[in-house]
């Protein structure tokens, strides 16, 4: 009969030595791979139990409150009170499901795999080429979803481009990000134990969706919102800054294994990565124009790569194929990493 509270005991409580235990490793890689073929097969969890809606629901209550502030410590206010709410909430759900390692498992994975977009990312982008084959007028409307910019007069270069642009900036936090943190706080306690382990090992990629979707809530220069909506912005910026550059890496290796142009890919990242407004998004934007020789245009804005060849909607499908080996590339590095980790110690 297996033992669940020993099971439990070995991978929560904090031991005197600094050996990682077989159960903790286990848990922390399969519930990586668990998670993300959950986010794969299903895609999102229903909006009424998302976690992420619900942060999002949070954060809307406090910013009407803080937004009276007319400075930028109403956005630290939000952070913080918005932080401390997603921590209590999550600490009860673990609290509830601990007492059993398979339950624990089960709604730790769920959880987890709140915390990417890997499934809506491709699938929208796979969308949008299907309404290019219908009508451009529906694929007008669909992109209008993804993207902020007037998509009424888009032809069908601008729209493939705004897809792809779409699609590619997006790596970084709907997948990339996430499971770096959880990476980095499952290497910490492989070497340094901590009381309530596992409960921490979910909290840190849940607290940087919640920046995630604070800046994509309230980060933004209007006049409402520079104020409340500048500290999250940053944070947002400062979270994404190694993730981004790791994925525009992993982007170029993944155009050389798919035969694409990986030298351009690379060339392309160096000299155009740092002409988006944002900080972190050229890295996977521009790798890409490199890998498919094509240029993304954002009007008034940027351009990334040169027009070796004229896009088409084809280059959807490649940019498609192009993000699935990079996050196929990226999970597998992991999991290599988190092996040599718990062997080394």
């Amino acid at each position: 009969m297996i033992d669940y509270n020993n099971i439990i005991n070995n991978i929560i409580s904090v031991k005197a030595t600094n050996i990682v235990s077989l159960d903790l490793f286990l848990f922390v890689v399969l519930g990586l791979l668990f998670s993300l073929a959950i986010d794969v097969l299903f895609g999102e969890l229903p909006t009424r139990v998302h976690p992420v809606v619900i942060i999002g629901s949070v954060i809307s209550f406090f910013k009407n409150i803080f937004i009276r502030i007319k400075n930028r410590f109403s956005g630290l206010l939000l952070v913080v009170s918005t932080g401390i709410v997603v921590s209590l909430l999550l600490f009860v759900i673990y609290f509830i499901f601990k007492i059993n390692i398979i339950l624990l498992f089960i709604i730790f994975i769920i959880l987890l795999s709140s915390t990417y977009s890997v499934n809506m990312l491709l699938k929208t982008a796979v969308d949008v080429k299907k309404d290019l084959d219908v009508s451009i007028d529906k694929a007008r409307k669909s992109v209008s979803y993804l993207v902020s910019r007037n998509t009424g007069e888009l032809t069908e270069g601008f729209i493939v481009s705004a897809v792809i642009e779409s699609l590619t900036e997006n790596i970084t936090d709907s997948y990339v990000a996430p499971v770096f943190y959880y990476t980095v706080f499952a290497a910490v306690i492989f070497i340094c134990p901590v009381e309530n382990q596992l409960f921490y090992l979910l909290l840190v990629p849940m607290i940087y969706r919640m920046f995630n979707t604070l800046d994509a809530m309230v980060g933004y220069e209007t006049e409402e919102l520079k104020d409340i909506g500048f500290f999250p912005a940053k944070i947002d910026d400062i979270l994404n800054y190694i993730p981004a550059r790791i994925s525009g890496v992993f982007v170029v290796v993944s155009a050389y294994l798919l035969k694409l142009d990986g030298k351009n890919s690379f060339y392309i990242m160096k000299r155009d990565a740092r002409k988006c407004p944002s900080p972190n998004s050229g890295f996977t934007m521009a790798t890409t124009a490199g890998a498919l020789n094509i240029q993304l245009i954002k009007k008034d804005t940027y351009i990334l790569g040169d027009p070796n060849k004229d896009i088409e909607k084809d280059d959807i499908t490649k940019a498609v194929n192009l993000s699935k080996l990079t996050i196929i590339l990226f999970t597998l590095t992991i999991l290599i990493l988190l092996t040599l980790i718990y062997v080394i110690l």
